[in-house]
């Protein structure tokens, strides 16, 4: 029966530019909540970046660090100027722009967008950090918002360089779609590849696009994942505190705390 009733259904959705696909096991997608539960820190988190759009929150472990690589420039830099400002050279990259919101001695801005390939609009992570002055053990700091291509951007990053970032900031998209199969197949490598070496010690859902409840899980379609290199992560025990004092909405609009099944698992 199968067989006969996707042919139909595939006819009858063609016009809306849809195409049918398997659902995600429910199982599997809890799977992976649970396993990016946000630890405690004994360093606490700080805010870098203004109130609103375009400030994060990461562990108060900075000292060390020599450059913060961000990919995505929009219309503000607070981020990267505070970065800047606590002596790291900040290179930035954005094929859609021609420079950062802001100018500051110690930005560098490379007019491409982060991919898996490297061509004349695209490069790669390790071919971008290979091409600057950094290139050598030093820690980094990376704060990536690229509206869908994370995915591959840390699937195509060498395990090599992927250590090398103590701390990731990294906002995530359509993670409505994690029911959809074929995307989960993908999404779930790339967070199990950097919970490899990392550890979630924060999630901030961007009200900028609401969220899906389905099967008894809430995902917010867009949220913000801090994730901390797990040699520097001392503390024991799991965040508990959402949202976090230091937290602020994305948007004007209605504001989405993390749904408790992010973070409520017994142990």
């Amino acid at each position: 029966m199968r067989q006969f009733l996707k042919p139909l259904l595939e006819k009858s959705i063609e016009p809306a530019n849809a195409f049918p696909c398997g659902m995600t096991n429910p199982l599997a997608v809890e799977a992976v909540i649970k396993l990016l539960r946000p630890h405690a820190t004994e360093k606490g988190l700080i805010r870098l970046g203004p109130l609103g759009d375009g400030g994060y929150l990461v562990p108060d472990d900075l000292d060390g660090i020599s450059a913060c690589f961000s990919p995505g420039v929009s219309n503000i830099s607070g981020f990267e100027k505070d970065c800047a400002q606590r002596g790291m050279q900040v290179y930035l990259a954005d094929r859609s722009v021609d420079g950062p919101a802001e100018e500051h001695s110690l930005f560098s801005f490379t007019k491409r967008y982060l991919g898996a390939l490297t061509n004349d609009d695209f490069m790669t992570m390790d071919s971008w950090v290979d091409a600057t002055a950094h290139n050598d053990s030093s820690d980094l700091l990376l704060q990536i918002d690229i509206e869908g291509y994370e995915y591959e951007v840390f699937l195509s990053m060498t395990d090599a360089l992927l250590r090398r970032f103590r701390i990731i900031v990294a906002e995530f998209h359509y993670l409505d779609q994690f029911w959809n199969r074929p995307f989960f197949a993908i999404a779930e490598k790339a967070f199990r590849k950097i919970l490899q070496t990392h550890k979630c010690v924060h999630i901030h859902p961007n009200n900028c696009c609401g969220q899906i409840s389905k099967r008894g899980l809430v995902i917010p379609r867009v949220m913000e994942f801090t994730f901390y290199r797990t040699d520097r992560l001392l503390a024991d025990g799991y965040q508990t505190q959402f949202p976090h004092p230091l937290d602020s909405d994305n948007t004007n609009n209605p504001s989405i705390s993390l749904p408790s099944c992010w973070y409520q698992y017994v142990t």
